[in-house]
């Protein structure tokens, strides 16, 4: 499965396909500006808590990711955590 390229993603049914994208969106980008702007301990927790939902979603959907998709999710979980370092 990992080796098919030409396999597309197609929507599930678990409890994040009820939720809109833009909505999904908007909140992600509102928690990390707000993780970003606080800083500190209160700041950290909210990039941590940002950083293991994308870690989870990686982990999750790995199988049916082409090596370059893997990649590039891997390399915004790296930027993600040492953010999430340089807030502290």
């Amino acid at each position: 499965m990992a080796g098919d390229s030409k396999r597309t993603l197609i929507p599930g049914a678990g409890p994040l396909s009820r939720v809109p994208a833009p909505a999904a969106f908007l909140l992600v980008l509102a928690v990390f500006v707000l993780g970003v702007w606080l800083q500190g301990t209160v700041g950290a927790l909210l990039l941590g808590l940002l950083a293991l939902g994308v870690a989870a979603l990686l982990a999750t959907t790995w199988p049916l990711l082409t090596p370059s998709a893997r990649v590039l999710r891997l390399l915004v979980l790296g930027v993600l955590v040492l953010i999430t370092v340089s807030v502290l």
